[in-house]
């Protein structure tokens, strides 16, 4: 039977960014230089496929550090911890290594020294998310306050407004953030704004692809998990860049054909955590159903890569 044809847009940058492909080098090197079991604190990044690999080579992920024990090598994972968390590791004479993406590490740095200026801290991100939890547990209870939406801006209570500035997560979206600065600027005008942005070049650089994709397409596929900012932000921007269909899939399998009934354009990218063989998983299932042209839709290249630390390049 004759496959009806399909034009499938692959956006280009996708997938794995250079602080996820450091976390995951991390885990790996660790469990090679220490044999395993080697404690992950929290999904290294979150994604089931990337997790389940590193479990079937003897990576054990736990939520606390409580749930280690003393005599094995700890990772802290992507996203970021609070500063309480590798001080209770150091008094417990734990051997651990942090996989904050630097980007990550750069918010942290730059929150305190805002802190070491006398400013008070407010943070733009997603509560309970671990990489907020981390950046507000760089300074005690109360030196940062958490906004989600402009609306936070308005009843925010702060010590001073003369002597405030902001931080954001690192996996927003690019355009809600900056509604939510504009409404920070406009109550807090002396507000201080990080030297470079914080949100990463890698949610940046996948955003700006999905908007140039997204209004091609009849519908669009993000492939990531379901705790994954970025990669929800992605399902977000795509449908307000005009996509009239845009869902986040884990697998192949996740795939809703019915929903899909008719289409003859599909737009596919992925979250900064999703390894590329998902996304050809997602690819050839399409082809399995339809005659595909893969047009590729390129905004920007990426040659961006971090050092993995030097206790792990050094022999055991």
């Amino acid at each position: 039977m004759t496959k009806p044809p399909l034009t499938l847009y692959l956006a280009a940058p996708r997938g794995f960014c250079a602080g996820v492909d450091r976390a995951i080098k991390i885990v790996e090197m660790a469990l090679g230089k220490w044999g395993a079991p080697v404690y992950v604190r929290h999904e290294i990044v979150h994604n089931k496929y990337v997790v389940d690999d590193l479990r079937a080579k003897g990576a054990i992920f736990v939520e606390e550090l409580e749930d280690c024990p003393d005599d094995r090598p700890v990772i802290f994972s992507a996203h970021g911890v609070p500063k309480a968390v590798p001080a209770e590791a150091a008094r417990r004479e734990m051997v651990y290594v942090d996989a904050t993406c630097p980007l990550v590490s750069k918010v942290h740095i730059e929150a305190e020294r805002h802190a070491n200026n006398g400013l008070q801290i407010i943070m733009i991100g997603h509560a309970g998310h671990p990489e907020t939890i981390g950046t507000m547990g760089q300074l005690p209870p109360g030196d940062v306050l958490l906004v989600e939406t402009p609306e936070d801006v308005a009843t925010v209570e702060v010590r001073d407004p003369a002597k405030l500035a902001f931080v954001t997560q690192t996996t927003l979206s690019v355009d809600d953030t900056a509604d939510i600065v504009a409404a920070l600027q406009a109550r807090f005008p002396a507000i201080v704004g990080p030297h470079k942005e914080d949100i990463c070049y890698a949610t940046t650089n996948r955003q700006e692809a999905v908007k140039a994709m997204a209004p091609k397409a009849d519908a669009m596929l993000v492939v990531g998990a379901p705790n994954s900012s970025n990669s929800k932000r992605l399902v977000e921007v795509g449908a307000r860049a005009g996509c009239a269909y845009a869902q986040l899939v884990q697998r192949a399998d996740d795939i809703d054909w019915r929903a899909l009934n008719g289409i003859s354009s599909i737009g596919i990218t992925a979250g900064a955590s999703a390894p590329e063989v998902l996304i050809n998983e997602v690819i050839d299932a399409f082809r399995a159903r339809y005659d595909v042209t893969v047009d590729v839709v390129e905004t920007a290249q990426e040659n961006v890569e971090f050092k993995v630390p030097r206790v792990l390049r050094e022999p055991a």
